[in-house]
């Protein structure tokens, strides 16, 4: 359900730039579908850029939480970030100030959003909400953030922490109410606020308590989220029985696959990019430990890197052998549920 108050703040910040980028971007993703062979027009209209790789929860399956990341972790710098806005802005209509770790331990991370907001952006992040007190709220209404996508997975303490290890449910939901309330003080109308329910086994019971949650909190939106396992051949404990909320299916023999066929094409792929805290840039947001990094831009102007050859060459390799691309075998589009 697409809702009145998001597409009124998305379409503020639409331009006929914008659009006609779109346009070519769209066209160039079927193009190339057709030929089997990459070719790109245009220029991203979606970018990932990650604040922090740090967190203060310690959740499975996640590479913050779990402290597994391969690659340096730290926070990103404020030069780094209007860098990247400034080669970007024109044609940009999504920034989703979020990869990994949780954004708030940035201390320049609302200076960043309302950075994004100076260039008319739509920007949106996620957090598991722990640091949403009354000042953090009232200063994120006014950094003009577009959306604040809350994780909650789970209706009872118990149930919440068996993912969100370390977490504290009421803390959580007293920052959604001071996100709403210094929204509604403000009479903004930004952002629009979301709760994302990670659906598991432990907590799929809970799924209409969270609708009911949400509407009390007065948000704007409850999604549902399928969630990612690394190991799923022989089953996992966090897989749920329900099939809808479900990324996997259990075969004949009694192992698990991922529903999606990995057909040889892919919208992320032409659509946007993800940036890591320390300027590599990445294919997608699936690369958590950026093993494809197509270049840094501490080093390289983004453009060079978009149309590099590399780039150009991953593309091509996913046009014709996806299932080959390690992080792909994994992957799920599409993964939220709308309530």
């Amino acid at each position: 359900m697409v809702h009145l108050r998001k597409i009124r703040l998305l379409l503020g910040t639409l331009t006929l730039r914008k659009l006609w980028n779109f346009g070519w971007i769209y066209l160039s993703f079927f193009v190339s579908k057709w030929m089997r062979r990459s070719w790109h027009r245009g220029n991203p209209v979606k970018i990932g850029f990650e604040p922090t790789t740090f967190c203060n929860l310690r959740c499975p399956e996640c590479p913050s939480g779990l402290r597994s990341f391969t690659r340096p972790t730290g926070m990103a710098q404020m030069d780094l970030f209007r860098h990247t806005v400034d080669q970007l802005f024109g044609d940009l209509v999504y920034l989703l100030l979020y990869f990994q770790g949780e954004p708030y331990l940035n201390p320049d991370f609302l200076d960043m959003a309302a950075y994004a907001h100076q260039k008319g952006i739509y920007s949106a992040t996620s957090t598991n909400g722990h640091y949403l007190t009354p000042e953090n709220a009232r200063k994120t209404v006014e950094s003009g953030l577009s959306e604040v996508i809350i994780s909650i997975d789970g209706t009872t303490q118990d149930t919440y922490e068996a993912y969100r290890i370390g977490g504290n449910l009421e803390k959580v939901k007293q920052g959604v109410a001071n996100l709403v309330e210094a929204r509604k003080a403000a009479g903004s109308l930004h952002p629009f606020i979301v709760i994302q329910f990670l659906v598991v086994k432990p907590n799929e019971h809970q799924i209409e308590a969270v609708k009911e949650m949400g509407q009390s909190l007065g948000v704007d939106q409850v999604v549902f989220k399928t969630a990612q396992v690394y190991e799923f051949k022989h089953g996992n404990d966090l897989i749920p029985d329900n099939n809808r909320y479900s990324r996997y299916r259990q075969q004949t023999d009694g192992t698990w696959t991922i529903k999606n066929p990995l057909d040889n094409q892919c919208w992320k792929l032409w659509h946007g990019a993800e940036i890591t805290w320390d300027g590599k840039v990445l294919p997608c947001c699936f690369d958590k430990d950026a093993a494809h990094e197509m270049g840094n831009l501490v080093e390289t102007p983004f453009w060079e890197i978009w149309r590099s050859p590399a780039y150009d060459a991953f593309r091509n390799q996913l046009l014709t052998s996806r299932a080959e691309i390690d992080m792909c075998r994994n992957c799920s589009e599409g993964t939220r549920v709308f309530a």
